[in-house]
């Protein structure tokens, strides 16, 4: 696309004054932040936040996996060690109860789980029993669903932390977070509160030891009933339904506290267990019940209203809206990736098609090479730092040129400049500031030659790109060329990134496009156009920004054929700052999306025009528009895989996606004879780079959902490029002692 702007700042009425602005506070004078960047931080920062809220919920973040080993016991009351599963500290009790005979209460840890708690609520169900299920609250917030049917079903549910560390490990402050969090879950799946807790790796009462009585002692100042179990079924280990069933059963008909799990792993031993273990024990005359029911004690779970059950429901509203949007989000990198990597494949392979082809030994565009003249348009706005540079490239050219600069109401005495160097065929032509396209048509309308080369004020030619860019037209077929558009001021950091972006994205893709026969984009820097075919389709247009992608388009629609010349180089001056490269790509992207649109119609129609639009339309929006948005979707999850893990697997998927776009962009630096040192700084490139690619789409998007216009924004050059590498440079008029010297 074109990197030079044509419409300026509306003029200042002369003499005019402004008016004297009212002081305002501190924080009235500080200057905000643009939207364009604040937008696209507020989505990355809500990005990150749902990520982290996921992790946090799935115990990828703050979780303590550690579990403490035996202890000593001497610090345990003797009565708590030889007494039952159901421990009360409350209110300074010591004291520890059992289940009557004939009764068991089943509980169930870990969950729930979406697969294995229906199918353990389905056999309770059938068999007519209660259970106390002690949830966490990571899998109460993500299903709470199944908390909600437990409670419906008559089955109690209980605490078993928010995210299962060992509390012997933790601070006060710590317990008190993973009990009011999982308090917070209950509150939201099914608006209850429960007075019972199960600490997580408990046994039972015999095992109690010096770390975990004090967590004991503890919890019951907080108001909880601590249960462990007297009979262990041991299913975690999976030993078979038989043996799971011989272990939860209790011996001579006492009663029993059981404990199984209904989330952790494969627990269909578990429901196989319970549909032979429940009926077997009923046949014995056992009853299945609550903990309060074989207590007769009141229920431990309690309902919640007002400000308490709002907050529950917001939090789980807001951890599903967490698990919806990562759900999203690995559809997005998942899509990403496939876009990413078909990209590279068919660059990589159509790439090389292309260059295996124009670069035999026999190749000919047609049966004899172009020699006539040609025209070379220049349209020019405020380029008086570039213009001496670009004409004198072009008077160097190997091929028999018509010079026309279209000065476009420049205001810094750019059509003087060309004027005083009184050079043969070069022809200025004055107008009112206009625009790009109204220049290129006023000097389409003066242009002399049937082939015409169009090109930037900021650029300069090699003595040979025209005769390259012009040698295609010797098939009848082709309308349009594009020629390779270099930055010549890589010798910063962002140029060289540019560098990086021409070689490998430009000029790989326009290989892959030439062979595809869809190019979406002449380039405004160096292409030529058949003079027919441009009056055929009306000309340049200002209906998009992007009138280079505008006409190519129009172009393929009316069955011209658009090539690419790998030799016609032109070297051209990139931006050199950030917000520079913004005003530059803004614009490029949101022209591209309106040429998108309003060449829309192709998709449905036939012909040419339908070819394009079915083949040339899909693969812009997919590579251009919609990938370039979701990209940064894998810099999210490098930097969340890098801090809270999985670390190493995280880096190394990372380094694969690297040394792929690596692979392209050596393979693309080596077709265009570059030198490989520029690649040292791609990894800070796809870092660092693609977050201002995305700010740039992003606002294109919300510009363009909005209906809002987008005006012309002008560069300012430098004149860096002085002239093409290989070239002789040309006398330049008078420099300023900061200028930078030229790229050669």
């Amino acid at each position: 696309m074109s990197s030079t702007s044509r419409r300026g700042p509306a003029p200042r009425t002369r003499g005019a004054r402004r008016a004297p602005t009212p002081r305002r506070g501190h924080d009235a004078r500080r200057r905000r932040l643009p939207l364009r960047f604040l937008l696209p931080l507020v989505v990355l920062v809500a990005m990150m936040a749902m990520l982290m809220l996921r992790g946090y919920v799935h115990s990828e973040i703050l979780a303590d996996h550690r579990i403490r080993p035996e202890a000593a016991t001497d610090k345990v009351p003797q009565k708590i060690l030889d007494g039952g599963p159901v421990i009360d500290t409350r209110s300074g009790r010591t004291t520890s109860l059992g289940v009557p005979d004939h009764r068991l209460v089943l509980t169930f840890d870990d969950g729930p789980d979406p697969t294995w708690t229906p199918k353990v609520l389905d056999v309770l169900k059938a068999h007519h029993a209660h259970a106390v299920f002690f949830v966490t609250g990571t899998m109460a917030s993500r299903y709470p669903d199944l908390v909600r049917r437990m409670v419906m079903e008559g089955h109690e549910v209980g605490l078993h932390t928010f995210s299962h560390p060992d509390l012997s490990y933790q601070s006060k402050s710590r317990i008190d977070w993973e009990l009011s969090q999982n308090q917070l879950a209950l509150e939201g799946a099914a608006g209850i509160r429960s007075s019972l807790f199960r600490p997580p790796y408990s046994s039972f009462a015999d095992a109690m030891d010096d770390k975990s009585w004090p967590v004991t002692q503890y919890v019951g100042t907080r108001g909880y009933i601590t249960v462990v179990n007297n009979t262990d079924s041991e299913d975690w280990q999976k030993p078979g339904v038989e043996e799971i069933v011989r272990r939860a059963t209790p011996k001579g008909g006492k009663g029993a506290i059981v404990l199984m799990h209904d989330s952790g792993g494969d627990r269909h031993q578990t429901v196989q267990a319970l549909a032979e273990f429940i009926p077997r024990l009923q046949q014995q005359g056992y009853v299945f019940e609550n903990l309060t029911e074989a207590l007769d004690a009141p229920s431990a779970n309690t309902p919640v209203g007002g400000l308490d059950l709002w907050k529950g429901k917001a939090w789980v509203f807001l951890v599903q809206a967490s698990e919806r949007t990562t759900d999203v989000l690995v559809v997005g990198i998942a899509i990403t990736g496939v876009l990413v990597f078909t990209r590279f494949g068919l660059m990589l392979l159509l790439s090389a098609l292309h260059a295996r082809r124009v670069r035999r030994r026999n190749f000919r565009w047609g049966a004899a090479p172009i020699t006539e003249p040609v025209t070379v348009l220049v349209p020019a706005f405020n380029e008086a730092k570039c213009i001496e540079n670009t004409v004198n490239s072009l008077t160097a050219s190997e091929h028999p040129v018509e010079i026309i600069v279209i000065d476009d109401g420049s205001g810094d005495g750019t059509a003087r400049i060309v004027e005083d160097m009184d050079l043969p065929n070069v022809r200025v032509v004055r107008q009112l500031n206009a625009g790009k396209p109204a220049a290129l048509n006023r000097g389409l309308a003066n242009a002399s030659h049937d082939i015409v080369v169009m090109m930037d004020g900021d650029t300069v030619f090699e003595p040979a790109t025209v005769r390259e860019l012009v040698q295609p037209f010797a098939d009848p077929e082709v309308g349009a060329v594009a020629g390779n558009a270099k930055v010549g001021n890589r010798d910063s950091l962002i140029g060289a990134w540019q560098h990086i972006e021409y070689v490998m994205g430009f000029n790989l893709d326009r290989r892959m496009y030439d062979l595809l026969r869809c190019m979406p984009t002449i380039p405004g820097a160096v292409g030529a156009f058949r003079r027919t075919a441009l009056e055929r389709v009306g000309g340049m247009s200002d209906d998009t920004l992007a009138e280079d992608t505008d006409i190519t388009m129009a172009l393929h629609r009316d069955g011209w054929r658009v090539v690419y010349a790998e030799n016609a180089r032109a070297w051209t001056e990139a931006p050199e700052s950030v917000q520079q490269l913004w005003s530059q790509r803004y614009r490029w992207c949101y022209g591209t999306m309106q040429a998108i649109w309003k060449h829309r119609r192709a998709l449905v129609e036939r012909g040419p025009s339908g070819r394009f639009g079915r083949i040339g339309l899909p693969l812009v929006s997919l590579f251009m528009v919609l990938a370039p948005l979701l990209a940064p979707l894998i810099d999210v999850f490098l930097l969340y895989g890098v801090v809270f893990g999985p670390t190493q697997r995280t880096v190394v998927a990372w380094l694969g996606v690297l040394t792929v776009q690596a692979v392209c962009a050596a393979y693309a630096f080596r077709l265009d004879r570059e030198r490989m040192t520029h690649l040292v700084s791609l990894p800070l490139q796809q870092i660092l780079y693609r977050q201002l690619m995305y700010v740039v789409l992003l606002q294109s998007w919300i510009t363009a959902l909005t209906g809002g216009r987008l005006r012309w924004q002008k560069l300012r050059r430098t004149g860096v490029v002085g002239s093409a590498p290989g070239a002789v440079p040309q006398s330049r008029a008078s420099h300023s002692g900061n200028e930078r010297r030229p790229v050669g």
